[in-house]
């Protein structure tokens, strides 16, 4: 699970165009949850599809020196050169990408993760079979920004996807303070998401709930 163990995983990503044109308030949210998030356990996923590569590659070598002195890790989307230019700690591809296997064909360095977005158990065959390090599983429940996905896929396919899958599962899509505790006690590995840490006010207590919540026992 290359250094994956440390569980429940917290997988923040970041997406400025759907909250906020002000980064630096996602860099506020991104040290806090460093500081709190022990080291191994909180992932950070830089998402912003519209940037240039240099602009990318600025924001990431910000957030890189933020974060990693804490332990978190950075994974940039999609963009492989970005990642590896930027020292980032990995890549997150989605299925329409690079195939993973491809990724570790170019990617030389020890412990580079790679993440993948999945959608339905097939996908996630895939990904496993590709040498993913995670994937990301969802819509688990519904949620506007994952309308073009289909319907949510419930948590009964959620679960059965954790259990056939011999990766760690992180639930993403609908997840909120009252529900996150389900895709846990059913076998995710962690929580993903973009709106649920977008509250800074409310993130350092909302973490700190989700850290002391109960896993049911990964094979």
């Amino acid at each position: 699970m290359n250094n994956l163990s440390s569980l429940p995983l917290i997988y923040l990503i970041t997406n400025r165009l759907q909250y906020s044109p002000h980064y630096h308030l996602q860099l506020e949210a991104i040290a806090l949850a460093a500081q709190i998030v022990p080291p191994g356990q909180l992932l950070i996923q830089i998402r912003e599809k519209d940037w240039s590569a240099r602009e990318l590659r600025e924001f990431v070598r910000v957030v890189c020196s933020t974060a990693q002195p804490h332990g978190a890790r950075v994974l940039v989307n999609d963009r492989l050169d970005v990642a590896l230019a930027t020292g980032a700690d990995g890549v997150h591809l989605r299925t329409s990408s690079l195939f993973t296997a491809d990724a570790r064909r170019i990617v030389h360095r020890e412990n580079f993760l790679v993440g993948v977005s999945t959608h339905s158990l097939e996908e996630a065959r895939l990904a496993h079979d590709n040498g993913a390090d995670f994937i990301v599983c969802g819509p688990v429940y519904h949620t506007p920004s994952k309308a073009d996905y289909g319907a949510p896929m419930g948590l009964g396919r959620f679960a059965e996807i954790c259990e056939r899958i011999k990766l760690p599962v992180l639930a993403l899509g609908g997840i909120t303070m009252a529900n996150f505790r389900e895709p846990l006690t059913v076998g995710a590995a962690g929580i993903a998401g973009i709106g649920l840490f977008k509250n800074i006010d409310e993130l350092g207590t909302n973490l700190k709930m989700m850290l002391s919540s109960p896993l049911i026992p990964q094979d």
